[in-house]
């Protein structure tokens, strides 16, 4: 039994992460579509739209894969954070 439910954890681990990148996949539609020949009162929605979507695939997926997880996933996409790796790696230099 516990290898089952090990299996069931992983795939949905996996599934989790899949809907993460996906969601961050989202987020490459309001960076294109100003860009496209799309009226604009379409674009108006299409813009929003995807963000509010990326956010809720966002966080089912952090449910799916857990909070520290998606804490820890959150935090490389923080361009802080990687000025700070940056810096401690000079200074140990």
């Amino acid at each position: 039994m516990t290898s089952n439910k090990k299996t069931q954890k992983s795939f949905t681990y996996k599934l989790g992460i899949g809907i993460i990148i996906f969601s961050l996949s989202l987020w490459l539609i309001p960076i294109i579509t100003p860009f496209t020949p799309i009226p604009t009162k379409l674009k108006a929605g299409i813009i929003p739209g995807s963000i509010v979507v990326a956010e809720i695939m966002f966080w089912v997926g952090a449910l799916l894969v857990g909070k520290e997880a998606a804490n820890k996933f959150k935090s490389y996409l923080n361009p802080k954070k990687w000025r700070e790796k940056g810096d401690t790696q000079k200074n140990e230099e």
